[in-house]
């Protein structure tokens, strides 16, 4: 009998969690915002993929919420606190290595700038299917935040493979 799992949990790491096309974000990275359930101003900082669609990570004063976008009004003007731009993109194909036995292919579900270093969150475990095979289940910390950054360089362009990058990191 041929084990499956492999098969299918490379289906499932290439398949964007949002369907076919990536939703468009309200509002950019950086942007000032204004949020509505707290009547304040904060800077966008972050965006992450969720059950409920993004995620918002905004910076307002000594505080970090996390919001959906009906909760937040973009202003249009941005933060330039960073002279580095992301080096990849939502929903970019990006190769992920580490201390395990999984596909290494994953898709980019989120950025954020913290401590003036772009972080990405890569799924890097897959959910678990009951024995039935009625029942997902996944662990609170399926994804991963890693960066561009650093000796060993977590993130590295590859030129073996076109449209995909390739991510080093111990998990």
């Amino acid at each position: 009998m041929i084990n499956q799992v492999p098969n299918l949990e490379t289906c499932w790491y290439l398949s964007p969690p949002w369907g076919k096309e990536i939703p468009p974000l309200e509002v950019s990275l950086l942007e000032k915002v204004y949020v509505t359930t707290t009547k304040s101003f904060g800077y966008c900082c972050g965006v992450e993929w969720s059950a409920k669609g993004w995620n918002y990570e905004i910076v307002s004063g000594n505080d970090n919420l996390t919001v959906l976008g009906r909760e937040i009004i973009g202003t249009g003007n941005l933060q330039l606190i960073t002279k580095e731009k992301p080096v990849f993109e939502l929903g970019e194909l990006v190769e992920f290595r580490f201390h395990g036995d999984g596909p290494p292919a994953r898709i980019v579900q989120g950025i954020q700038l913290i401590c003036d270093s772009w972080f990405y969150c890569i799924e890097w475990m897959s959910p678990g299917i009951s024995e039935k095979g009625d029942e997902m289940f996944r662990s609170k910390d399926f994804l991963a935040r890693v960066t561009d950054y650093g000796e060993q360089r977590d993130f590295v362009r590859s030129d073996q493979k076109p449209g995909i990058a390739k991510i080093y990191i111990c998990v």
